[in-house]
């Protein structure tokens, strides 16, 4: 089985004026779902209140990510499923759930990991 990324930037969930604890409650029930199938691997959003660090290989840590890379925020779920399909319908449920488009990726398989 492939794991997916679904994922979407913060920029993209522009929720309704009194519709946040619907939004969450709703996210939290897919995850739920996902858990009780047994394809989640985890789930949550990066942190923006903590800026990145870029860490070169001798400990050298400069704040800021990679220069000239869009920001890296958002919410993401990654889900263990045996096929593409799957994982689309898994984002469509998040889609709905979190009122905004899902971006969708597959990672690489590594044999090593």
């Amino acid at each position: 089985m492939a794991k997916y990324l679904i994922s979407f930037p913060s920029a993209a969930m522009v929720i309704p004026e009194g519709e946040l604890g619907a939004v969450g409650r709703d996210a939290h029930a897919v995850i739920d779902e996902a858990k009780a199938a047994g394809v989640y691997v985890f789930a949550g959003g990066i942190e923006q209140d903590v800026p990145p660090a870029l860490v070169s290989a001798d400990g050298t840590v400069a704040m800021g990510g990679y220069p000239g890379a869009p920001p890296l925020n958002g919410g993401f779920t990654v889900l263990e499923l045996p096929t593409y399909d799957e994982a689309i319908a898994w984002a469509a449920r998040l889609a709905k759930a979190c009122r905004c488009d899902q971006e969708l990726r597959v990672f690489g398989f590594d044999p090593q990991a």
